[in-house]
């Protein structure tokens, strides 16, 4: 018989419930703006406001829809 290996499996961010977190999910945004941006220092309350405005418009918009 040869020795069989076994690989630790941990789950993916799919499989795990993750709680819902706005500040996270704004945290994201905010960073995908300054990327877009080009790493560009110094916009980080603006970035941060805009993130807050987009996924609260989307919540709105899921929420009557």
């Amino acid at each position: 018989m040869s020795p069989t290996s076994t690989i630790p499996t941990t789950p993916n961010e799919t499989q795990l419930e993750q709680p819902f977190d706005p500040q996270e999910q704004v945290r994201r945004r905010a960073y995908a703006l300054y990327e877009q941006r080009g790493k560009e220092e110094g916009h980080d309350l603006e970035d941060w406001l805009q993130a807050e405005s987009e996924l609260g418009q989307k919540r709105a918009k899921a929420a009557t829809g």
